[in-house]
């Protein structure tokens, strides 16, 4: 019997859309962090301290930061000249590429990387007489850096009957890397739909009778694949499968090993320094004293920043980011918890013409919250103003209102007791979702082609944006869907399937989420490919954000998100 489930199985359980239950470890440490700060410097003393030796396995005291700093500078040298030396045979950094990205440490590699895909890319015959493997890695490692490949490289593996023409069933290292290969497929591609059905019922019947760290990579890989999975996610299992399986004795991968180690230090102090700053503000924004039925999370929104925004020179960005991403959470509890409906009709009047007077007939909590919600605007408002000379506040201002609206169209189907079609749900869910607000943001935070064209095409919510708003929609209404023993008033999209197509079951319905879920991807990575009229780090945003969504809406049995608590203790 195979070990790995299709992934409708592994999907989140069913639970409450609002429950107020925040990742709990660390929290008081960190509320203590904000008065100290002492989190941050202890961070700041271990990066000055230590650094992790990975072929020791020891930790080898330094003198001072320099000694650190030094080494990673000596060792990032050492492979940069590597990947140089290789430019007559490209294919032979493909390994190497691999491992720096599946480490997370390409940021350090950034020119060497492109230099050597663009060489292959340039030069299709580069593809001629490889194995098997290294045509799929070299088609992953191109697609993911936008580069449009044609799936027909692959048109000659599969058999008549679906299967692999030189039928390496057993060889799980070719059909780890078909399988990741064929999530970055587009629709249409019928042959890369194959290679993923063919390569997953594989590589499930290969679970058991393998060595252990076999089974584990299986296992990771077909739960967790790198398109789809937060990199630092991948990079936490992928050094770990290195040491396992007992690679280290590459000079240029103990290299590598050592620069992440060096790294994930840096990373933790910075994650420290972020988490103490915005638990500061939420705390001097004093909002959860006014709304104390609303949720409580700030370290949870801050982690959506730090996801969607992974860059480490981004830390003001990612501040700024959390402010909106944390009013979209108190909004949406305002609408689905607090207000009345009268009352929520004139809120949503309030933010549209964005008129304080407005708010005189409301409740102390909403005027609280639309104060907040001026302020905050006004502030990144005034930075983007000031950094790069264009005025954004029309337009954020236009997200939000649209934000409200479709938040106040599902209050007034809930109050009315109307369940829409699929089709209405859908298309008012994808706003409802916050994600084109929060993108909104985010584009114009990056600071980068801030032309009037441009954000126009950003508030027209585009391709890019839409498909991973409707990847979040789809997950969380799959998280807090009903199960098949309980009478189900939730509202969710399973709901409205079940009472659009009559005499469906809940399993069939889900069957249909997670089928539209990779429908969706598919959409995302077409728009992801050049040619596109946004910027390669905007388009990692967009990818990012529906990554992170499985990490978020994950619930156990107790409404609580314990792959996200588990995620927060390995960074910090």
């Amino acid at each position: 019997m195979a070990l790995i489930a299709p992934p409708i199985t592994s999907l989140p359980c069913s639970v409450s859309k609002h429950s107020n239950n925040p990742p709990t470890f660390l929290i008081s440490k960190f509320h203590n962090a904000v008065a100290s700060s002492s989190s941050a410097k202890t961070a700041n003393r271990m990066l000055s301290s230590y650094v992790y030796s990975p072929v020791s396995s020891t930790l080898k005291k330094f003198d001072h930061k320099t000694s650190i700093e030094y080494s990673h500078k000596l060792n990032t040298k050492k492979v940069k000249n590597i990947l140089v030396s290789n430019r007559d045979d490209p294919f032979e950094n493909l390994e190497m590429i691999n491992d720096i990205q599946g480490l997370g440490i390409d940021l350090y590699f950034r020119h060497e990387i492109d230099q050597t895909l663009h060489m292959i890319y340039k030069e299709p015959t580069h593809f001629y007489g490889r194995d098997l493997r290294e045509v799929a890695l070299c088609f992953r490692l191109l697609r993911q850096e936008g580069y449009y490949v044609q799936e027909s490289i692959f048109e000659n593996i599969l058999d008549k009957k679906g299967g692999l023409e030189d039928n390496p069933k057993n060889d799980v290292k070719v059909l780890i890397e078909l399988y990741e290969a064929s999530e970055l497929r587009v629709e249409g591609e019928e042959t890369l739909d194959g290679v993923r059905d063919f390569t997953f019922n594989c590589l499930n019947e290969l679970c058991s009778g393998r060595k252990s760290h076999q089974e584990r990579e299986i296992m990771s890989s077909l739960a967790q694949p790198r398109h789809k999975t937060l990199r630092r996610l991948t990079s936490i299992r992928f050094m770990s499968m290195i040491k396992i399986a007992g690679q280290e004795d590459k000079e240029w991968l103990q290299s590598l090993l050592l620069v992440a180690e060096i790294d994930s230090i840096r990373l933790k102090s910075l994650i420290q320094e972020e988490m103490s700053r915005i638990f500061k503000w939420w705390r001097e924004l004093n909002l959860e004293k006014e709304l104390k039925k609303a949720r409580n999370q700030p370290l949870k929104w801050h982690t959506w920043s730090m996801e969607i925004l992974q860059d480490p020179t981004l830390t003001e960005q990612r501040l700024d980011l959390t402010k909106p991403i944390s009013l979209v959470y108190v909004i949406d509890d305002i609408f689905d918890v607090y207000g009345e409906l009268e009352e929520l009709i004139i809120f949503t009047q309030v933010v549209e013409r964005w008129d304080h007077k407005g708010l005189e007939t409301l409740p102390r909590y909403m005027k609280v919250c639309f104060e907040a919600l001026d302020m905050i605007t006004m502030e990144i408002s005034m930075k983007i103003c000031k950094s790069h000379g264009w005025n954004p506040t029309y337009s954020l201002r236009k997200s939000w209102a649209s934000l409200c609206k479709a938040f106040l169209i599902e209050a007034k189907w809930f109050h009315s007791g109307y369940l829409p079609n699929t089709e209405e749900y859908m298309k008012n869910g994808v706003v409802s979702s916050g994600v084109h607000l929060v993108m909104l943001h985010a584009y114009i935070l990056l600071g980068e082609e801030l032309t009037k064209e441009k954000v126009e095409l950003i508030e027209s919510n585009p391709g890019i944006v839409s498909s991973a708003a409707t990847i979040l929609r789809l997950w969380d209404d799959l998280g807090s869907a009903k199960d098949e023993n309980q009478d189900g008033t939730d509202g969710s999209y399973v709901e409205c399937y079940l009472n659009e197509y009559k005499g469906s079951t809940v399993d069939e319905a889900r069957t249909h989420v997670v089928q539209k879920i990779s429908k969706e991807w598919k959409r995302l990575n077409k728009e992801c490919l050049n040619p596109s009229p946004f910027s390669r780090s905007f388009s990692k945003a967009c990818l990012n954000i529906a990554r992170t969504v499985p990490l978020m809406y994950s619930y156990d049995d107790d409404q609580r998100l314990p792959g996200l608590d588990e995620y927060l203790k390995s960074l910090m």
